[in-house]
């Protein structure tokens, strides 16, 4: 994710690379991210001294594992002048980032895949103690990927369930419904695409046309018709239901981890 967040300020000019500093676990690591990052970068792992140096920049990107935390915590360097620390960590609470780094302002962000291709969506909920200009530089860093929404901390676990878990769910839709497509007769690479098209092009007519989803089902569902045998077969099976036990379930998943 972090990735997804710099690559694509570097490619605008917003940052230039040698600015940045990427700390990574291990060598291992390291090696896998020197060919994905662009030149310029400085690129060191995390048991190298010059690690230390990413505690002195003026806004830090945190975006490691939540089981990891505790031990970067732990690790942090001095700092000066209550530098920005911006974590995309799932279920990490304010509170905690506040009292694991007690010398920061910190921001907790919850962005999206999608920002991969600048189609993204970030909530921001706010630390203590971060000014207006502070805000101004986080929301651009996130609305270099995609939108950007402020929302109460409380209110993170259900965007998180629904718009980061979210692409996951869609994906299995794709698949199956291409799955389907090859079982009526298509072949695979051609059913993949048109699968894939099928749920942009629907998304994006939802969206340009403020369409309520049950508006554009009763569009295209006629008396008789395929799609109301598709939809009754949907229902059947309990499609809307297992979706939105599906969007709970990663709700509540991202509270037991806060």
């Amino acid at each position: 994710m972090a990735q997804a967040l710099v690559v694509p300020l570097l490619e605008r000019g917003r940052i230039p690379a040698d600015q940045l500093l990427a700390v990574v676990g291990g060598a291992r690591s390291l090696e896998q991210r020197r060919g994905a990052l662009p030149a310029g970068i400085g690129l060191v792992a995390a048991d190298d001294p010059s690690a230390q140096q990413v505690w002195t920049a003026p806004m830090q990107l945190l975006a490691v594992k939540p089981q990891q935390l505790d031990a970067v915590a732990a690790a942090a360097g001095p700092v000066m002048g209550q530098p920005l620390l911006i974590s995309v960590l799932a279920g990490v609470s304010l509170t905690r980032l506040q009292h694991l780094f007690p010398g920061h302002r910190c921001v907790r962000s919850v962005p999206n895949t999608p920002a991969l291709v600048g189609a993204g969506l970030t909530a921001l909920a706010w630390g203590e103690g971060i000014d207006q200009g502070q805000r101004d530089q986080v929301r651009q860093l996130f609305a270099d990927v995609g939108e950007v929404l402020e929302l109460a901390e409380v209110k993170l676990d259900a965007f998180l369930a629904l718009t980061s878990s979210g692409p996951a769910f869609v994906a299995l839709v794709a698949e199956a419904m291409a799955d389907g497509a090859v079982a009526a007769g298509l072949p695979r690479d051609l059913a993949l695409r048109l699968s894939h098209r099928t749920l942009a092009g629907t998304a994006e007519l939802l969206d340009r046309r403020d369409l309520h989803p049950a508006q554009l089902k009763d569009m295209v569902t006629s008396p008789g018709g395929t799609t109301i045998a598709g939809v009754r077969a949907l229902e059947r099976i309990g499609l809307r239901s297992a979706l939105i036990e599906a969007v709970v379930a990663a709700a509540e998943r991202s509270r037991e981890l806060a």
